[in-house]
């Protein structure tokens, strides 16, 4: 359904300076542009200025087609910044990658047919069968290569899933729980646009059952953690994190079962934040916006 009142959104960083903010906004104004939304954040570490701004299309005097070249003539080169240009009535595309286990993506295909994100989800990937029934539920194309355990036809799947993520135009893809590592040609495709779940124990319990790990050990607090997939295994840009207290009255089955709620409701956060074009990635940092 076509938006009645569509927005641009324009998320920047620069080194910090004064008159920039103003600059922009005279920018906006003076072309009829009425701003919905305006958040910023200087790093005084490093004297840089992140910046998230929104405003109507209706009467903005610019083609929504030459904004981009504007800002880049106008404050790019001035600024020495970095700046992407986002509209609401574009939807992203979503790929789901997975694996046997299921409890993630059913959480995220549940937000998707309640209408709690604006995109479309083309396909769901996987290295296995198990979870086909699930996709059959939604109504999902659900796509499987299988991974020799010598990983010798990982360059032909992988070629697979990327002409399919092409095929469809997905512009962001989801490991929900999927259990392969993504390597760097995928990586690099996607530059912090792809987004992993995992407990929160790494580098501690590496490996399997990570929550019998930390039952065995006595562990307080379990926790999620969501972050951009980067060349470096788990430890990207970290988007949205969570825990949740344990008592002696614990078991391994109920960590499990608490441990994969977290992950639920911490992956579906560092979604909608990607969605709604809140985040800003530095160094290996994010800077997420209300």
């Amino acid at each position: 359904m076509e938006q009645k009142n569509p927005t641009a959104i324009l998320l920047l960083c620069c080194p910090d300076k004064q008159g920039i903010i103003t600059d922009i906004t005279k920018f906006l104004t003076d072309n009829s542009g009425n701003i919905v939304y305006i958040d910023q954040y200087v790093d005084n570490v490093d004297s840089m200025l992140f910046m998230r701004i929104e405003w109507e299309l209706a009467k903005f005097v610019i083609p929504r087609e030459k904004i981009s070249e504007y800002i880049h003539t106008l404050f790019a080169g001035r600024y020495d910044m970095d700046f992407n240009i986002y509209f609401s009535d574009e939807k992203p595309r979503m790929a789901i990658f997975v694996s046997k286990m299921s409890h993630c993506l059913y959480d995220l295909l549940a937000r998707y047919k309640a209408g709690e994100w604006n995109i479309n989800i083309p396909c769901i990937i996987s290295n296995h069968e198990n979870l086909r029934y699930v996709a059959d539920q939604f109504n999902i194309p659900y796509y499987v290569w299988s991974i020799n355990k010598d990983h010798s036809n990982k360059d032909e799947v992988e070629k697979a899933e990327m002409d399919l993520l092409k095929k469809e135009k997905i512009t962001f893809i989801v490991l929900a729980r999927y259990m392969q590592i993504i390597t760097d040609k995928m990586i690099a495709a996607y530059p912090h646009h792809i987004i992993n779940i995992h407990h929160s124990f790494l580098p501690a319990f590496i490996g399997a059952k990570p929550y019998h790990q930390a039952y065995e050990r006595g562990v307080k607090i379990i926790g999620a953690t969501s972050h951009y997939v980067t060349n470096e295994l788990d430890a990207g840009p970290i988007i949205e994190q969570d825990v949740v207290r344990i008592t002696h009255k614990d078991t391994p089955d109920t960590l499990v079962l608490k441990g994969r709620d977290l992950e639920k409701i911490v992956l579906s956060r560092a979604v909608t934040k990607h969605i709604e074009r809140k985040i800003l990635t530095y160094k290996n940092r994010t800077v997420i916006f209300s």
